[in-house]
């Protein structure tokens, strides 16, 4: 008899433009784990209400999501592909496990103070209670494993303080996640500011390369890329952040390692460099953004596939809302 498949969880937020680094440290990742893996893959849009959206913006946004995810080579019969707010149980979930977490735990997390200090004027109480709706999500799918970057490993550690504290008083209701350790990606930085992450709301745009952008925007931004006054193509992250960044992007395409990259720019100037960089991450991304639009613009495929995956995560997540209605004493509803 086959063992069945561990499951995976993940998501993204329906806000801003996807960069090169949310496809290269995780959506191109995905695509090869439902293999090992039974994947959820959800368009998080309850989460992007703790920002205040344009609504039509907002609408299209998560759409063309929804359809990137598809693009990037996830197969919507294999992994069920769907939006957050179309399932019910998770907003129903979540409120029940506010009810099981403690003000000191979501006090200590470290995201809401930075999103605090940037959103002053709109530090709600979704935005407090963020950790808890990502709880919900997880344990909604009885996710064993769930790829995290380091920002958010602080939510997967009271996502499982949660878990283990409701099994500890009603038995063993959920499963506990733990942190996916393969290859997350290669840790893409900004092109402008190789100190901090390539970010989708960075305020600079030749910091972020875009997955729509196109070939010409992306070899001019590579072009205009952060390194040293050196000339020498040599990875040293210390030293060198800027171009290691652009070796670390160039080895991700490619899948050259260090030794190899040095080797093929030895002599070579910077100029050279950032321009095959640019070719490469070009040549890697006009496929999908081929498919992108050919899946964006056939609705009748599109609203099919949401609404088949849509009813997928609500029958999956469903057995495990109401196993936990059943434990905690609320009645059943009278059909």
């Amino acid at each position: 008899m086959e063992d069945k498949k561990k499951i995976l969880y993940s998501g993204m937020q329906a806000t801003g433009n996807l960069t090169l680094g949310n496809y290269l440290g995780a959506l191109r990742n995905w695509k090869t784990l439902n293999e090992e893996y039974d994947c959820f893959f959800g368009v998080m849009d309850l989460h992007s209400l703790t920002v205040r959206q344009n609504p039509a913006e907002f609408r299209q946004r998560a759409r063309n999501l929804f359809a990137l995810y598809v693009a990037a080579g996830l197969d919507p019969e294999k992994n069920c592909i769907y939006f957050q707010s179309h399932v019910s149980t998770h907003a129903e979930l979540s409120w029940i496990l506010n009810c099981y977490t403690y003000i000191g735990e979501l006090n200590r997390m470290t995201q809401f103070k930075d999103k605090a200090s940037r959103h002053s004027d709109n530090i709600n109480a979704g935005l407090y209670t963020y950790p808890v709706l990502m709880a919900a999500d997880i344990l909604l799918y009885q996710a064993d494993v769930v790829p995290v970057g380091k920002d958010q490993l602080q939510h997967l550690e009271i996502t499982r303080d949660i878990a283990q504290r409701f099994n500890g008083i009603y038995g063993d209701v959920f499963t506990i996640p733990e942190p996916y350790t393969g290859k997350i990606g290669a840790g893409v930085k900004s092109l402008q500011n190789p100190e901090k992450k390539m970010s989708k709301s960075d305020e600079n745009p030749n910091a972020s390369i875009y997955l729509m952008d196109d070939a010409d925007t992306i070899r001019r931004k590579f072009r205009r890329a952060v390194t040293d006054s050196d000339t020498q193509v040599r990875y040293d992250v210390t030293e060198k952040p800027g171009i290691s960044n652009l070796m670390d992007i160039y080895s991700a395409v490619t899948g050259k390692d260090m030794k190899e990259i040095e080797a093929e720019f030895s002599g070579v100037g910077y100029g050279d460099f950032k321009s095959a960089v640019g070719e490469a991450v070009a040549g890697l991304l006009s496929p999908m953004q081929e498919r992108f639009e050919e899946i964006k613009n056939d609705k009748e495929y599109l609203d099919k596939v949401i609404s088949a995956n849509d009813e997928k995560a609500f029958y999956f997540s469903n057995k495990t809302l109401r196993k936990v209605k059943k434990k905690v004493g609320l009645t059943d509803r009278i059909r």
